[in-house]
């Protein structure tokens, strides 16, 4: 058997359905049920931060995570199988409409909950800043003067344009992967791989 871990919310639910064809049957998890076992199978539903970590430590075999958060905990080491091509969205540097980030400023005030993903975009550009780590509505830092710009996940930008915001640059566009455990591809190499070209036909058609 065996065990993915999967980010609750949409990818989760897009997930399910691509293993829904693999194992021709209606995967449901029952209302606040983590754990689920079907087949050869056994879901976990975990905080999507949280799957490389599951993943990692192999309290899963499997995961699945978008191309962002692998990216902000690449110091994970995960073997990437696939890009499974659903969930996706776009990291994005953003600031107030009419209100341009002010570049010749000492230091540059961005919040964002990605923080090693900002640092290292900032970093090639050999530009100053001062990082606020928030954890939820991001959007509205600039519009309290709290941050200068903000960098944070879109998928349409309708809740940045809501809120009076524009994007000022796509950091990097990201998708869902399938990742795997170092030792759990070994030691299941066969069945791993096998999914792997399933889920790849899948995602083709």
């Amino acid at each position: 058997m065996l065990t993915i871990a999967l980010p609750k919310g949409r990818i989760a639910d897009e997930s399910l359905l691509l293993f829904s064809k693999i194992l021709q049957k209606e995967i449901i998890f029952s209302d606040r049920k983590l754990i689920l076992e079907l087949d050869s199978f056994r879901f976990l539903l975990v905080r999507n931060q949280d799957v490389p970590t599951y993943v990692h430590y192999g309290a899963a075999d499997l995961g699945v995570v978008g191309l962002d958060v692998l990216e902000e905990n690449s110091q994970i080491d995960l073997i990437r199988l696939l890009n499974l091509n659903i969930g996706k969205c776009r990291v994005v540097l953003g600031s107030q409409c009419g209100k341009p980030i002010n570049y010749l400023k000492p230091r540059v005030k961005i919040a964002t909950k990605m923080t090693n993903i900002t640092q290292a975009f900032f970093a090639k550009r050999a530009i100053a800043i001062d990082l606020i780590k928030l954890y939820g509505s991001i959007e509205l830092a600039p519009l309290v003067n709290l941050a200068d710009g903000i960098v944070d996940i879109v998928e349409t930008g309708s809740t940045m344009r809501q809120n009076n915001l524009q994007v000022d640059e796509v950091i990097m566009h990201s998708s869902a992967y399938l990742v795997c455990n170092q030792n759990s591809f070994y030691e299941n190499k066969i069945e791993i791989l096998s999914l792997q070209e399933r889920l790849k036909e899948l995602v083709k058609s």
